[in-house]
Formats: C-alpha cells, sequence, structure tokens
C-alpha cells in the first residue's frame, strides 16, 4: 500500500511559468491614477475619439437586426471577404478568406495563438528591446524563450539583421516585430527590413509582424513585411482596427497567414474565445468599406500633436527623437538622474501628469518614458507646462 503525503490546507495550485511572468507595466501603473482627480494622461495607448458614428450605427443595426449570434469560428465569411479585398487593394495580397484568415478579439489574442500554433517548449523567438509589453510574455507562456535584440536612440530604435542575425540558434523559429513601434514611435525602410527578409529566409525562419498602427504614420510610408520578397508564405501578418478606427474596447483584431498555420490558430481559438462578438465584426466590415475618411481626418490630427509634444518635449530638456508613427513620444529623462519609475511615479505625485516609465518595456526603455499624444492639444499643452516645472525643479546639477 502507497503512502501518500497529504498536503497542506488551503493548497493552491500555480503554474510555476505564469508566476514569473511580471504583471504589464502599464496596467499595474495605471491602477495608482484609477482614484486621482485632475491628472492629465499621456499615458494609455488608445484614441481619443470615439469610433466614427458610421461604425457604431453598424454595430447598432446588427443589434436591432437581432445579431446576437455565435459567428463562424473563423470569423463571419462577409469579414473576411471584405478583408481579403481590403489586403488585395492596399498591399497587393492575395489572401483566401476561406483558409488564410482568422478574426481574432482584438491583435493581443492574435499573438497570442500564433505563439502557442507554432512553438514548442524551448524554441527561441527574437524580438527587439523596447517592445510592446505583452510580446515577450506570449513568447514565454506558449513555452518559448524570447530572446531580445537591444535597440537604441542613436538608431532611432531601428532593429539591425546584422543584430538579429548574431542572436539565431538551432533553437530559433521566429522573429516578431512591430512596425511602427509601441512604444517609441518608429518606423522602418522597407529597404532594412527587406535586410530583415533575408535573414528570415536563410535560415528558414518564421516573422510574425504586428502592424496594428499601419494607418499612422507621418511623412513616411508604411511597409507591409508580407509584402516582401518570398515573404508572405513565411509571415503571420497581425493587424485589427482598434488604433487606425479608434475602435480598442471593440476587440477586433486578425491575422493573416499560410493556411496550415491559420487552421492550426484557428484550432486554439475554437477551444478558447470560440469566436470574436458578431457586434463587432459587423463594425468591422464597415470601418473596411467606409472608414477611410475618418482615419485620414484623425492622422492628420494626430500629426499636429506630434509636432507639438515633440518640440515641448524637446524645449523643457527631454530630448525626444522625432516619432515617424503609431501615436507615442518616446523622450529621454536621463539629465533628472532618475530611473523611468522614479521619474514616472513623481512626476504623478507631484504634476498629476501620467506617463509610462520605459522600463515596462524592456531593459533598453529605461532612461525613457512613453507619452502618448492621442488625447487633446490642450491636454499636450498643459501637460508640457507642468512637466517643465517638474523638470526644472528635479534637473541634476
Amino acid at each position: 500500500m502507497v503512502i501518500k503525503t497529504p498536503r497542506k490546507k488551503h493548497h493552491i495550485p500555480i503554474s510555476k511559468r505564469v508566476k514569473q511572468v511580471s504583471p504589464s507595466g502599464i496596467r499595474k501603473f495605471f491602477d495608482l491614477i484609477a482614484s486621482m482627480e485632475g491628472v492629465i494622461s499621456l499615458g494609455v495607448g488608445e484614441p481619443d475619439y470615439a469610433t466614427p458614428w458610421h461604425i457604431r450605427e453598424a454595430a447598432i443595426f446588427s443589434l436591432e437586426k437581432g445579431h446576437t449570434m455565435y459567428t463562424s469560428n473563423q470569423g463571419m465569411p462577409e469579414l473576411r471577404q471584405e478583408l481579403s479585398r481590403y489586403l488585395r487593394q492596399t498591399h497587393d495580397l492575395e489572401y483566401s478568406p476561406d483558409t488564410d484568415l482568422l478574426i481574432t478579439v482584438g491583435v493581443s489574442e492574435a499573438l497570442d495563438l500564433a505563439m502557442r500554433a507554432i512553438l514548442n517548449p524551448g524554441d527561441e523567438v527574437i524580438i527587439p528591446d523596447p517592445c510592446y509589453v505583452s510580446y515577450d510574455a506570449c513568447v514565454f507562456l506558449a513555452g518559448g524563450t524570447p530572446v531580445m535584440v537591444p535597440t537604441s536612440e542613436q538608431n532611432n530604435f531601428e532593429v539591425g539583421a546584422a543584430d538579429i542575425e548574431a542572436r539565431i540558434t538551432d533553437k530559433t523559429r521566429a522573429i516578431l516585430i512591430g512596425y511602427p513601434a509601441n512604444p517609441t514611435g518608429a518606423v522602418m525602410s522597407r529597404e532594412k527590413l527587406s535586410q530583415i527578409a533575408d535573414v528570415a529566409r536563410h535560415y528558414n525562419l518564421l516573422v510574425i509582424s504586428d502592424e496594428i498602427y499601419a494607418k499612422l504614420v507621418y511623412g513616411v510610408e508604411h511597409t507591409c513585411f508580407a509584402t516582401l520578397l518570398q515573404m508572405k508564405e513565411r509571415t503571420i501578418l497581425l493587424n485589427g482596427f482598434s488604433k487606425a478606427y479608434a475602435m480598442t474596447g471593440w476587440r477586433i483584431g486578425y491575422a493573416a497567414a499560410d493556411k496550415e498555420i491559420i487552421a492550426h490558430m484557428t484550432k486554439i481559438h475554437q477551444y478558447t474565445m470560440l469566436c470574436a462578438p458578431i457586434m463587432a465584426q459587423e463594425a468591422a466590415i464597415e470601418a473596411l468599406k467606409s472608414g477611410g475618411n475618418s482615419v485620414t481626418e484623425m492622422v492628420e490630427d494626430y500629426n499636429r500633436r506630434r509636432m507639438v509634444i515633440v518640440k515641448g518635449l524637446n524645449d523643457i530638456g527631454l530630448s525626444c527623437f522625432e516619432p515617424k508613427g503609431a501615436f507615442y513620444a518616446f523622450p529621454s529623462i536621463r539629465s533628472t538622474g532618475m530611473t523611468s519609475g522614479e521619474f514616472a511615479e513623481k512626476l504623478l505625485m507631484e504634476e498629476k501628469v501620467a506617463v509610462v516609465h520605459g522600463s515596462a518595456f524592456g531593459k533598453c526603455g529605461e532612461g525613457y518614458i512613453r507619452c502618448c499624444y492621442a488625447t487633446s492639444l490642450e491636454d499636450i499643452e498643459e501637460a508640457l507646462s507642468r512637466m517643465k516645472r517638474f523638470v526644472a525643479k528635479h534637473r541634476r546639477a
């Protein structure tokens, strides 16, 4: 007879892997400001616009028609057809609506599905640093190992093909990039992205390209990674509606890739999320059909705000390179002698301006803060005035 040692009372089994993942540096910080009054937020990365009325109206009409049921796991056929048309017209890319597209609950779910579909335990994914907070966490939670590649302000926070190649091992399975970039606003040229594509082809690697900010570029052109030479079949293209169409709360995104990859991503999606909300999918159809003018107007407004905040940050002594995409400025705070966490917390407590500490986005984000300029010019100007006072007070002698 085997005698089993009894467990301690109230034992709660938690995955060791989950325990090793830190809470989001963004959300954890913003729990702090939830009860504060008079705060100007340059923190949360979402548009200050409401979703354009005609898009909201499409969702309202879907409710009035009683469209409150599940859809196909892969997403509404009408949305996939419209998305296929959009990708063909915008990027000259042919994706079958039946096999090559998956509608997801935001790009965040698409990223999680991609990692779980392609990784085995110990597989490595190369990621630029700094990067969006969920990149390395999604790799790690899928059993993989994130391999970070440092980038710097001196190189405009662009990752180099040679730096990626230097970190490739026999365990490397993919490269994960996101340009235009969060948190830096960096945009990479087609030439530099082509060099990364050369590396991916040479070593037979997948590239996961998060292009959620593709429409938010200023004075430059966005390059869709899948359009590069022989890269469509080895790229998992991630995008969605949150940023360009001011639809963050709708949680609607998509993945476009080789049919085998999409099939396996869909399999996981079936057992976890099931499908994206039908109302959000119907709104996305309207966004693709008729949302272009609204996007253009928002981008023009973001560009005006971008110029104001970048000039303002430089004027008050926080050196800031010019971001060419997304809606973030990423100034250096090293002149104050504080860590990015100290700067963000003191700025909030003393001047009621909320920013995100750069270290939330990786080791190379230390010494910087992320300032989101998707807020009103009035608030940006007032925030700059408060920050000027704060920097003058704390500037290192």
